[in-house]
């Protein structure tokens, strides 16, 4: 808080006054008895400088001392708590007064009573607390005596010394009175900090009392709670193993498996109860140590034996070697239990299949030694330090792989200390932990007790021997006659070998790492239901609710729901939040951004039930949320909505589809059908076009013949200029000619037999025929790979890309580049979704936009006059439309212009039978 709102607050400056009052008190005590003290013992100084005043002087010492002693006694009345500001300065300027008295009587300004006037001016700033008003009027009141000391005696003839000791006694002044204003602010902080200290240690006092108040009211609600909560379960439990021991009753195997999961989850509440129970009595001090004789060798067999089965589901080797010279010792029976039994389970959890657990019990330096050691996952040295700690787990995550509740190794801890014992750990993250309980040794002196459980009533000794664990079968539990009474609840004996069965069980379910998954029939009418959960026992419930009405895959992890989603691609998936490997959350995103699996519906469930965790749930992308516990009823209800609604989708989405396809097909069509009306029209009026142009053409080129014939007979000097006219001529003739031709194919399309022509090698003929316009000019580049093929006519084929290679060359051409830049001509070609793709690309001028849809149209061009009729690209669409293939153009005006070619694929072997045939 700032010290200027500090000073507003009352109850601070009433604080700060109080601490003031106090020190000035103390501190005008201590420089009055000072004075006291050392003023009369200046006699000897008055003796040994002015020994005819040492008289005179001392009264005035004496009477100087008189007056500050009664100051000094002022101090403790009640007047003088009440005024301490006013008995502060005569402290100071009584002696001040009296040595300026002394200087006047001595007429000598430079008298060394002048050093007594300096070592006031020190007392002040180094004794006494004063305010800086005060310090200041102290200086001014020392300077004023000692000038009014000095002015009878005549200033002139004593000016020099009277300046000298002023100005001495002026800086002295000076440092004192700013070094008291800085003392005062770090006091003033000081005590601020001291105040706020205080005030926090009260609060944290206060706070810790609440705690402690808390923490016994905490301690009495688990105990209170722990007991309410057995009643009712006990009485659950009670009549679940009267229905499974019956044999009057028979249940089916659904029933039976329903049964047998109620009863395995209320035995793991009640264990999970008795250790709450077992941690308020040791916190509150009520837990007794009761030895007894035991025979470690058959109590650690029974242990073990309890815990074989677990280990055996999980593909577990567990070991236990117990040192044959302990024979009978004095321990708890029931803590040493818990101890060994928390530890062996707690290792057979963190030991992945193919491990082993080896229990170890022997005398060490007289003292019982025990050992739990796994190959199991290890623990990482930073949280070594935490694993006896109440309710800590090392993965605090949503995607932790081990569940638990914490309390089990801080269960031990207590228990082996309670019996003045102590527990350690050691571990190696990746290769194993080894927990090392040291226990006091007792022998016994009576009979020991070897049995390692108590006597059980006969129906129950079966399952006790027994006890279920998640997946496994139901136990095998002893015949029960119809006829015979069930155990009362309210038996001693009946509850106490209760609670002992419950110890047996390993609070933590055993999930299995790839359960048995339903085939999906592909013409199955039942949708398919993806359920992930890590929990073995949930699993097969919600498989045995809803494997009816779907056919339902399963999913033991985060990691395995997102890969059978991927493979299966279910109508709907009903996701637990806390796996491990990948949480609900993270499978929901990661399926949200596969195009096969954004749509699927996914229900998110969880024990959590607040508004954030359903918003979360809803923002990574689920349809629906499902509060634990749910019913059974309203999972159907809900799993049933969302697959009819999906199904509905999808059945939308594949008739759009089919739509859009539909409607893509005739504008195709369409088109094709103008461009072929277009065409044919073209076709006829070429075809009469043809007809008249062969007479004259013919009539022309006979009569070039002629003249070129009579050469010979020009005169010499005008051959060179006849010559020259005769082959423009002829060139003219040739492009006629050459039109000529490219009608020829518009009208009269070649019906020869198609070959299997290879790309590679047509473009090669293509690049020859045009070697003189791009050699040494054009780049060209070819990726085109080995018997690429497209099935047609090869002079056809070659007429295209002769036409395509011409029409980039004219591009290029045409184009200024820059000095950085090279006229470039690239030829590609490769197989794609069964479509022979090639494509001709140029650097050159492009093609503007506004002309892009009518490059294929007959006569359209882009060139001068005279440099091409337009009939080219017109040749080239329809050939390709004729092989079945489709020409495209992309073009950038002043960048590129790309021609795409597509043919239908035809294999290699496929291509040869055709030839050959």
């Amino acid at each position: 808080m700032p010290e200027s709102a500090l000073l507003k607050d009352p109850e601070f400056k009433a604080a700060f006054l109080k601490n003031e009052q106090q020190e000035r008190i103390s501190t005008g005590k201590v420089a009055s008895a000072l004075v006291v003290v050392l003023m009369p013992a200046g006699v000897t100084l008055d003796y040994a400088m002015y020994p005819e005043k040492t008289l005179t002087f001392l009264v005035a010492r004496l009477i100087v001392s008189f007056l500050v002693s009664g100051i000094f006694v002022l101090h403790f009345t009640k007047f003088g708590r009440k005024n301490y500001k006013v008995l502060g300065l005569p402290i100071a300027l009584l002696p001040a007064g009296s040595i300026a008295w002394m200087i006047y009587v001595l007429h000598k300004p430079d008298s060394p009573y002048y050093a007594g006037l300096n070592l006031i001016l020190l007392a002040v700033s180094v004794v006494v607390h004063w305010s800086t008003l005060e310090s200041l009027l102290a200086v001014i009141g020392v300077l004023i005596m000692y000038f009014a000391a000095c002015v009878p005696q005549g200033i002139g003839e004593h000016s020099k010394d009277i300046f000298n000791n002023l100005y001495f006694l002026g800086l002295t002044g000076i440092i004192v009175v700013t070094g008291n204003y800085f003392f005062n602010q770090l006091r003033f902080r000081e005590f601020t900090l001291r105040y706020e200290l205080d005030k926090s240690r009260a609060l944290l006092a206060e706070s810790n009392e609440k705690l402690k108040e808390l923490d016994q009211i905490k301690n009495r609600f688990f105990a209170n709670i722990s007991h309410e909560l057995r009643t009712p379960l006990t009485l659950l439990l009670s009549p679940l193993e009267s229905m499974l021991h019956s044999r009057s009753q028979q249940f089916d195997e659904q029933t039976r498996n329903l049964l047998s999961i109620m009863h395995g989850n209320g035995m793991r509440l009640l264990k999970l109860i008795n250790d709450l129970l077992d941690l308020v009595r040791l916190e509150s001090g009520r837990m007794e140590v009761r030895r007894e004789p035991v025979e470690m060798l058959a109590f650690v067999r029974g242990l073990m034996g309890a815990a074989q089965q677990m280990a055996d589901i999980k593909g577990l080797k567990l070991v236990n070697e117990v040192q044959p010279e302990l024979g009978a010792v004095l321990v708890d029976r029931d803590k040493l239990e818990k101890t060994v039994l928390n530890l062996v389970f707690n290792a057979l959890k963190f030991t992945p299949a193919g491990g082993c657990v080896t229990l170890r019990v022997f005398l060490r330096m007289e003292q019982i030694a025990l050992t739990v050691e796994d190959t199991g996952v290890g623990i990482s040295a930073k949280n070594l330090p935490f694993v006896f700690d109440r309710f800590w787990q090392a993965d605090n995550s949503s995607k932790r792989k081990y569940q638990g509740v914490g309390i089990g190794l801080s269960l031990v801890k207590e228990l082996t200390e309670i019996q003045g014992g102590k527990v350690s750990v050691t571990s190696e993250e990746g290769k194993g932990t080894t927990f090392t309980v040291i226990l006091p040794y007792m022998q016994a002196e009576g009979p020991a007790v070897a049995k390692t459980e108590p006597a059980l009533p006969a129906p129950l000794a079966a399952e006790s021997a027994t006890p279920v664990v998640n997946n496994a079968p139901a136990p095998a539990i002893a015949a029960k006659s119809a006829d015979a009474p069930a155990p009362a609840v309210q038996s001693e004996e009946w509850l106490s070998n209760l609670y002992r069965r419950a110890e047996l069980f390993p609070v933590t379910a055993t999930a299995q790492d790839k359960p048995q998954t339903l085939v999906v029939q592909k013409n199955s009418s039942q949708p398919t239901l993806l359920v992930a959960d890590d929990e073995p026992d949930m699993l097969r419930f919600l498989k045995s609710q809803l494997h009816g009405h779907y056919n339902v895959v399963e999913a033991v992890d985060g990691q395995q729901a997102v890969d059978k989603a991927l493979a299966v691609v279910p109508d709907v998936i009903l996701l637990d939040m806390n796996m491990p490997e990948k949480d609900g959350l993270q499978v929901c995103r990661e399926l949200r951004q596969q195009p096969s699996t954004q749509l699927i519906p996914i229900v998110i469930l969880t024990a959590r039930a607040d508004e954030e965790t359903k918003l979360t749930a809803l923002s990574a992308g689920a349809n629906d949320f499902l509060s634990k516990p749910f019913s059974t009823s309203e999972l159907h209800v809900r799993v049933r909505n969302l697959v009819e609604s999906h199904q509905n989708r999808m059945n939308l989405a594949r008739q759009k589809q089919v739509l859009e396809k539909t409607i893509e097909q005739l504008k195709e069509t369409e088109t094709l059908l103008v461009q072929t009306e277009k065409m044919a029209s073209l076709g006829r009026m070429s075809a009469g076009i043809l007809h008249e142009i062969n007479n004259p053409l013919n009539y022309a080129t006979t009569g070039l013949y002629t003249l070129q014939k009579k050469r010979q007979h020009v005169a010499p000097e005008q051959q060179a200029e006849y010559g020259e006219v005769l082959d423009e001529v002829n060139e003219g003739i040739a492009r006629v000619r050459s039109i000529v031709s490219d009608l020829k194919s518009f009208t009269h399309p070649d019906t020869e037999m198609r070959d299997a022509v290879e790309v590679p090698l047509i473009v090669g003929s293509a690049l020859r025929f045009l070697s003189s316009e791009w050699k040494d000019k054009v780049l060209v580049e070819q990726k085109l790979p080995e018997h690429l093929l497209i099935h047609g006519n090869r002079n056809k084929l070659l007429q295209v890309f002769v036409n395509l290679l011409q029409n980039s060359l004219d591009a290029v051409r045409r184009k200024n580049f820059a000095d950085d830049e090279q006229p470039k001509i690239s030829i590609e070609g490769r197989v794609e979704s069964g479509k022979v793709i090639v494509t001709v690309r140029d650097n050159g001028e492009g093609i503007e936009a506004q002309a892009l849809d009518k490059v294929f149209d007959p006569f359209f061009t882009t060139k001068d006059v005279g440099e091409g009729m337009g009939l080219g690209l017109t040749i080239c669409y329809r050939i390709v439309h004729e092989y079945q293939g489709r020409i495209s153009v992309q073009s950038a005006r002043g960048k590129y212009s790309e021609f795409r070619l597509e043919f239908p694929f035809v294999a290699a072997d496929v291509a040869v039978t055709q030839t050959a045939a």
